[in-house]
């Protein structure tokens, strides 16, 4: 569907405009009137007032929200730029009460933009809800999920020209922090970024692709469709099961791998609920269960820096539980998956975690901190230097410090507790031109040519080649 609003002068106006104001804020939001002239920033204010005014006929459902922000942005304005407060306009957005399948919104906010830009600069989006009848009925009848909306992009500011692929509320700029009710995913942008880099790994790796996964890396909508649902089913996940914490562990400081054994589970139990909706014939789901394996075995790894990369680690130990467990073998260059034990050895590494889990509600907290490490260390090995990895050949008490408060404990966790295996040093460096590639990325991405896969293939340093 082609979208109105990105098409008008107005947005063009729009976008410009914030274009103009981000270069101007600081880190928190604010102008600092010392530092600029806060007329050039009230000028370009007026012409985005101005062309929210044009463009709010096309989102009549969002006629309060579009009222709010107005205000909020006057008020900005009127307070002589301080550090900006949007709480009354975002209590006014709700893309999640009418999840219509091509619905569009407009939003204005002041805010980071989660893996891209950590400042709260101000940002204008265009996006489209995506809600086929089918995610719609089994959201209703299995995956209840009131507060998720898929979404893709139509039009964005710099702030989304990253690798941010969510829009959330808590980014915003606020006085207080409210009660969330939605939560939207672009799922457009994961499906782009998985099959260009998804389709790299599998040409470097000669890896032996069932006939099944044409659709999913070649057709834009299969992928983007395969992700609705896995997002949908992920994001639930954070709150059912056996939880020994807060599942979405806000404002909580703890060791990075209960992060990554927390997204991991969550996506380990969107792979089970494939499974079973493939048996009951649900043609999304087999794609699900690939689209689990690739994205956390190929892309989460190598993506990002090191600094308690808690995806990075969660692709690297299930790489590494099914390589130990023979279910894939790397060898002569080639990356073989035994694909008729894939899905009960992915099922099981997923049962190993919701039991650590189930005994973590009965443990203290330092206790399932080093249970959790117990776990990872058994199939990823921890980083020669590390403090941690002693306690798996000495008495935990004559390695940490556990008679003391439980962030001393924290401050011995190397920034890469757990590094790199060889094989992803070097799959790393051949797919490092496409992970850049992804950056901001929305549309369909081209497939790697037989010529350029041919010529990339990851091999160690001694080989020379």
């Amino acid at each position: 569907m082609r979208s109105a609003a990105a098409e008008h002068p107005a947005w063009r106006r729009l976008a410009a405009a914030v274009e103009e104001i981000r270069p101007l804020q600081a880190k928190d939001g604010s102008i600092d009137a010392a530092a600029h002239d806060l007329a050039d920033a009230r000028s370009a204010l007026g012409t985005v007032l101005d062309a929210l005014t044009e463009l709010a006929p096309l989102f009549p459902h969002d006629a309060a929200y579009h009222h709010a922000v107005a205000a909020d942005l006057r008020t900005w304005a009127d307070g002589g730029f301080g550090v900006p407060d949007f709480l009354d306009s975002l209590l006014e957005f709700h893309p999640e009460r009418r999840r219509e399948d091509g619905l569009e919104h407009l939003v204005v906010f002041p805010m980071y933009t989660q893996n891209g830009n950590p400042d709260r600069n101000l940002e204008a989006v265009l996006f489209r809800v995506v809600w086929p009848d089918w995610l719609a009925e089994l959201e209703r009848s299995r995956y209840d999920n009131p507060m998720f909306v898929p979404i893709t992009f139509e039009a964005f500011t710099a702030g989304y020209d990253t690798n941010s692929a969510v829009l959330f509320p808590e980014t915003v700029a606020v006085r207080e922090v409210p009660v969330y009710t939605w939560g939207a995913i672009f799922c457009d942008r994961e499906a782009a970024r998985f099959r260009a880099v998804t389709t790299a790994a599998a040409a470097t790796t000669r890896l032996n692709l069932p006939a099944d996964t044409e659709a999913l890396l070649n057709d834009h909508q299969t992928t983007q469709d395969t992700f609705a649902l896995w997002d949908m089913i992920h994001d639930r996940t954070h709150s059912r099961g056996d939880l020994p914490f807060d599942p979405f562990m806000i404002k909580q400081r703890m060791p990075y791998w209960l992060y990554s054994l927390e997204e991991l589970r969550c996506d380990l139990t969107t792979f089970r609920e494939a499974v079973r909706l493939e048996a009951e014939g649900l043609a999304q789901a087999r794609p699900i269960q690939y689209a689990i394996l690739f994205d956390r075995l190929f892309r989460f790894p190598i993506t990002g820096t090191r600094v308690r990369n808690y995806d990075g680690l969660g692709g690297q130990l299930l790489f590494a539980y099914l390589h130990k467990n023979g279910v894939l073998r790397w060898t002569d260059n080639t990356l073989r998956i035994d694909w008729d034990r894939a899905a009960p050895a992915t099922v099981a590494l997923l049962e190993r975690i919701e039991t650590l889990y189930r005994d973590g509600i009965d443990r203290p907290k330092t206790a399932h901190w080093i249970a959790a490490y117990e776990l990872v260390a058994e199939f990823v090995t921890p980083h020669p230097a590390s403090t941690w990895s002693r306690g798996l050949y000495a008495p935990w008490p004559e390695v940490l410090p556990l008679d003391g408060a439980p962030k001393e404990l924290v401050n011995l966790v190397l920034a890469d507790e757990f590094p790199l295996s060889m094989f992803y040093e070097a799959l790393e460096k051949k797919l490092r031109p496409v992970i850049a590639s992804t950056k901001g990325i929305t549309a369909a991405a081209a497939p790697l040519t037989e010529t350029t896969a041919a010529e990339t293939t990851v091999t160690t340093e001694r080989d020379g080649r």
